[in-house]
């Protein structure tokens, strides 16, 4: 399927063979009972190997497999949320947005207005920003809350867990400071 009438031929060792001829390159191909490949189509000349045709294929697969494997998917969930929601049920559901980001999904959180409600959009934007301050340390506000129709919504994504963990070391070293001098002024 070599369409070229010469090509730069590349041994089954990966030493260079040079600039040969089509009919030259398939006839050592054929002598070591191997398969002459095209790997450089665009190539001037193009480039051709000699080489096992089927392990070639079958180490190819085995790459884009591992590739695929060591992917992290990174999904969108939603939590939803009306603005008259209770401290409670906000408390609850931003433990649930907190526990999504940790797994490394982003977040969209909406408001939805029913009847009357959208006439106080402040409400739901409020509480975005409530959300927002609240993750604070462990998302990024990907964008300002946005009303779209009857719903007003914000994108979280976690933050880096690097930041996340150095921010988590930083926080005892206050706490046992703080009680370091408490403990002193007691004495004092």
């Amino acid at each position: 399927m070599i369409t070229a009438r010469e090509v730069r031929l590349v041994g089954s060792k990966g030493e260079q063979l040079g600039v040969m001829p089509l009919s030259q390159a398939q006839e050592m191909a054929r002598k070591q009972n191997l398969d002459l490949v095209e790997v450089a189509p665009m190539a001037v000349p193009p480039v051709c190997r000699i080489l096992d045709y089927g392990k070639f294929r079958y180490e190819q697969a085995k790459k884009e497999h591992d590739a695929r494997k060591s992917q992290k998917i990174v999904l969108l969930r939603e939590m939803r949320m009306r603005p008259k929601i209770g401290d409670h049920d906000f408390e609850a559901k931003a433990r649930i947005v907190r526990k999504l980001l940790a797994d490394g999904d982003k977040v969209k959180v909406t408001v939805m207005f029913r009847g009357r409600e959208i006439t106080h959009p402040d409400l739901g934007w409020k509480l975005l920003q409530r959300m927002a301050e609240k993750l604070g340390d462990v998302a990024a506000m990907e964008k300002q809350p946005v009303l779209l129709g009857k719903h007003m919504h914000i994108i979280l994504s976690p933050v880096a867990p690097a930041k996340v963990k150095a921010k988590r070391e930083e926080a005892p070293e206050e706490t046992e400071e703080a009680t370091v001098k408490e403990s002193q002024d007691a004495k004092a």
